[in-house]
């Protein structure tokens, strides 16, 4: 389960951050996840409340955004949804178009006090 270092060293970050900023506990946790990220997202609260533990996040929710893909076809000058791991363009059919979104894995928001 790799979505525990990479929460860890989210978590780290944001503690870090939290008390640079005066603050003594961290409230909520907003992450961006994209959908292609491979990231699971039940994996990733189970990681997040191991990590925590012993911070001033010992409190905190964790929130989740979820960031659907989204893709260029430079033939077609279009962005797309697309339906296969591909990345098919739906006009004109080709593979493996550019991802502009989806791939995101990243610390949004912080509540603290």
């Amino acid at each position: 389960m790799h979505e525990v270092g990479m929460m860890q060293n989210i978590l780290d970050a944001a503690v870090k951050r939290a008390k640079d900023e005066g603050a003594q506990h961290i409230r909520l946790v907003q992450m961006r996840v994209g959908e292609a990220s491979d990231v699971m997202p039940d994996s990733l609260e189970v990681a997040f409340d191991v990590a925590k533990k012993g911070t001033i996040a010992e409190d905190a929710k964790l929130q989740l955004e979820n960031v659907p893909v989204v893709c260029y076809c430079s033939n077609c000058s279009i962005e797309f949804h697309p339906t296969s791991k591909l990345n098919e363009c739906p006009e004109c059919h080709q593979a493996y178009c550019e991802v502009r979104q989806g791939n995101e894995f990243e610390l949004a928001f912080l509540e603290v006090s």
